[in-house]
Parts: structure tokens; sequence; C-alpha cells
């Protein structure tokens, strides 16, 4: 009977808990609770789509950052070329004297198509300036080397008049130097007017200087004077 009773009591106790929670304050605190297991998983939705998001802006700053860098340094390479070019011109229109008249419609300064023409056409004229002087140089050379000839022949010559045995024994008349002389340059005349040219005064210098070189060398002379004087003696004009 005792156990009955405690049954029926447990049993009622149970009921009666369960219908207090069910219809009283219990519904409140079951539905605080659901609340809460709810609020709990949105709450870990929301902290991870925030992290997401995050990452997707960090990304995309990090790109906006990169390409800025990329164009701030192509900028910076597009101006460098543009100062050196800009400086080229500047030497340019400094060096050649022709770049620094003002174009002919009238602007302040040439462009820049104008000074690079200029600038062509100045290095032509230097080119042939060099040529001309290359040409003077050589045609002094020339000279010098037959004036040097020329004086070498000399001291031959006296040198072999000093060492001529009997000198003064036989005294010969001035028209048989006269003769000597006549006879050596009527020779040496006819090789010069075959070899002279007079079209310009460029042309002249030079046929003269290539006669000098190859007819008043020593070996020459000497063997136009050996035959000059075989050819008088023959005609008893010494």
């Amino acid at each position: 009977m005792a156990n009955l009773d405690s049954s029926y009591g447990d049993s009622s106790l149970d009921q009666s808990f369960e219908h207090s929670f069910v219809d009283g304050d219990g519904s409140s605190a079951l539905h605080n609770l659901s609340r809460q297991s709810s609020g709990a998983g949105l709450g870990s939705t929301s902290s991870l789509q925030l992290t997401d998001d995050d990452d997707e802006n960090n990304s995309d700053a990090a790109k906006t950052s990169y390409i800025n860098r990329r164009r701030s340094a192509h900028t910076q390479a597009e101006q460098k070329r543009r100062d050196a070019i800009k400086r080229g011109y500047e030497e340019l229109q400094e060096i050649v004297p022709t770049c620094n008249t003002a174009d002919s419609v009238g602007s302040q300064k040439p462009s820049k198509a104008t000074i690079l023409q200029r600038s062509i056409d100045y290095i032509q004229y230097l080119v042939q300036q060099k040529k001309k002087q290359e040409e003077e140089v050589d045609a002094l050379r020339k000279e010098v080397m037959a004036l040097k000839i020329m004086k070498t022949n000399y001291e031959q010559i006296v040198k072999a008049h000093h060492n001529t045995p009997g000198q003064g024994q036989n005294h010969l008349s001035d028209q048989i130097k006269f003769n000597v002389f006549k006879a050596t340059m009527d020779s040496l005349f006819q090789t010069f007017n075959a070899s002279i040219s007079v079209a310009s005064f460029t042309e002249l210098s030079a046929c003269v200087f290539s006669w000098l070189e190859e007819y008043c060398k020593p070996q020459t002379l000497r063997e136009l004077v050996i035959d000059v004087l075989r050819k008088l003696n023959n005609n008893q004009l010494l």
C-alpha cells in the first residue's frame, strides 16, 4: 500500500512538473533554450561568413595594390624614357650649329623632325670635310716626299762633283754646261708633258708628285744624265 502511494506520488510529481514546465514557465524556458541554440548556430555561421568576406577583401586589396605598383613602375619607366629622348634632342640642338636657328615657318624652336634632319645634314658635311682634309694631307705627304727626293739628288750631285778627280784641270766653257743642262731638261720635259694633266689644280698637283716620284728618282736621273753626256760627247759638243 505504501509502495502504491509512493508510486502514485512520484507519478503525480512528474506529471505536475511536466504540466508546470509545459503550461507555465516551462514553455518559456523551452522557447528560450531553442532560441539560444538557434542563436549559437547563426552566430557560428555569421562568423564564418565574416571570415570569408575578410579574406576576399584582403585578396582584392592585394590585387589592387599589385596593379597600382605595376602601373606606377610603368609610368616611371615611361617618364624616364621620355626624359632621355628630350635630353638627347636638347644635346643635338646644342651641338649641331644649324639646329640653333628657328624653323622657316616661324615657330619658337625647330621641331624634332627638323633637328634630326639638320643633324643628318651636318654629319654628312663633316664626313665630306674629313675626306677633303685626308686628300689634302695625302697631297702634302707626296709633296714632302718629292722634296726629300730632290734634296737627296742635289746632295749626291754635289758630292759627286767634289769627288771628281782632276777638277779644274780641264776647264769647260759655260756653253757646255748649258748644253748638258738643256739636254737634261728637254728629256725631263718630255716625260713631264706626257704625264701631267692640267684639268684642275688638284689633278695637276697630284700628277706633278707622281711624275717626281717616277722620273726624278736618283737612279733614274743618274741614268738620264749619263745618257745626255754620252750623246753630247758623240756629237762632239763636250
